[in-house]
């Protein structure tokens, strides 16, 4: 079995998902083979997936040469870096709109999409060239737009976030009760899903969560609970940019305990973390590598081994949400087994749910559009109908501030996007 990184110069989180992968003993001898565009972050990573145990190791600069026969391929690049993300906060932040993670919708999501997407297309072609059966299971941000654009492209495709265990374990430990305890049911979009059962042994465990606590109040997603009855499964930080009531308003901001700009410091601190790691391996110093409990190592070991599991993913809408538009991606629970990942059907979501996620949805559509379509056009419209833009710039700030970050971003965009609305 070979199992391949595309990104591996991530390597806090490449040394996360090995740790998991080594954890399985039937994946012990598995083929790693490491790709990065980085020299120095490929090297590091290579050291570090050998303090972590995995003795079928290969690193290479060649992705295509990677990627031989690979039966997964594990994709986690960020393209353009902390650069492109000072640039996704520092441009908007010059028309008065306020972002706090930027990497999902928004002006920033949309602009982090843009630059992936030709990355994806080169890995799409590679994958078909040498290993078109391959499972591509996809950590990279924009998690719906990636997996939309993606879709059709690649055989097996499944996007994989840690937001909605997460969100589980925290909450049970909200309403005292071992997460081990918990059932429960989420579905939705990527970072705006929803909680839409949480019990045990019969008992709703909602009825627990006191939403008057003076701490838990004042949280942009308790706050969403309140409102609407479900509870997302994404951070604070993620859910206040996907809503037009809170960002522009410095009340709610103080209110809500809203970290406007926080992922430029969370990049910053990963970039730190790096060069920590970086160091550590050149001068011999022992690391500590912890298990991340990731989707991807489970899907691995279940598909290997034909171990049954029930994981959440990022897949297209073939009739599983059924007021989501067919077409889009959603994250839902996904059964896997030998078979391969089988997604399940929910049904409806809550109206109210449903009405938020779809003004996510028609931010994403229009960004795959403008690249699969070539319209530079749509790449407006996507920021035009933003819960956060829309609701506090003006439409020729918009469309101004979509041509500096075109300029700023120029050499990584698709050719077809290259043009300014002047």
């Amino acid at each position: 079995m070979k199992i391949v990184f595309v990104g591996a110069g991530s390597v806090v989180f490449t040394q996360g998902l090995l740790a998991d992968l080594m954890a399985f003993p039937e994946l012990k001898d598995a083929h790693i083979a490491l790709h990065d565009i980085d020299a120095e972050r490929l090297e590091v990573a290579e050291a570090v997936a050998r303090r972590v145990g995995v003795t079928n190791l290969s690193a290479s600069l060649d992705r295509k040469y990677a990627l031989d026969n690979a039966d997964f391929v594990i994709n986690m690049i960020q393209v353009g870096g902390h650069a492109a993300t000072v640039t996704d906060f520092e441009i908007p932040a010059r028309y008065g709109l306020r972002q706090t993670i930027a990497d999902t919708i928004g002006v920033g999501g949309v602009f982090r999409a843009l630059r992936t997407f030709p990355v994806l297309d080169a890995l799409a072609a590679d994958m078909n060239a040498v290993c078109p059966d391959a499972w591509l299971l996809n950590y990279t941000n924009p998690m719906a737009m990636n997996v939309w654009y993606l879709s059709g492209k690649v055989r097996n495709v499944v996007g994989l976030c840690h937001s909605v265990y997460w969100t589980m374990h925290d909450l049970a430990a909200l309403v005292g009760v071992p997460y081990e305890e918990v059932t429960y049911l989420a579905a939705g979009v990527n970072h705006q899903a929803w909680v839409l059962r949480f019990e045990r042994d019969g008992e709703n465990l909602y009825d627990r969560l006191d939403v008057r606590d003076p701490e838990l109040s004042r949280r942009v997603r308790v706050e969403m609970f309140r409102r609407l009855g479900y509870y997302p499964t994404e951070t604070s930080e993620h859910s206040a940019e996907y809503l037009p009531w809170l960002l522009r308003h410095d009340s709610e901001i103080e209110r809500l305990r809203i970290p406007v700009g926080d992922y430029v410091r969370i990049s910053a601190e990963n970039l730190a973390e790096y060069g920590r790691t970086r160091d550590a391996v050149r001068d011999g110093r022992a690391l500590t590598v912890e298990g991340t409990n990731e989707y991807a190592p489970q899907i691995i070991h279940s598909i290997a081994t034909g171990t049954p599991r029930i994981v959440y993913g990022n897949v297209v809408n073939d009739g599983l949400i059924s007021n989501l538009p067919a077409g889009c991606v959603v994250e839902v629970p996904c059964a896997v087994d030998g078979g391969g990942v089988r997604p399940t059907r929910v049904g409806a979501l809550p109206p109210q749910c449903a009405a938020l996620n779809q003004a996510y949805v028609s931010v994403a559509e229009l960004t795959v559009r403008a690249a699969l379509e070539g319209r530079p056009d749509h790449v407006r419209h996507a920021v035009m109908v933003d819960p956060n833009a829309s609701a506090t710039l003006p439409l020729e700030d918009i469309s101004r501030m979509c041509d500096d970050l075109t300029r700023a971003h120029w050499d990584l965009l698709p050719d077809s996007l290259r043009q300014l609305n002047l």
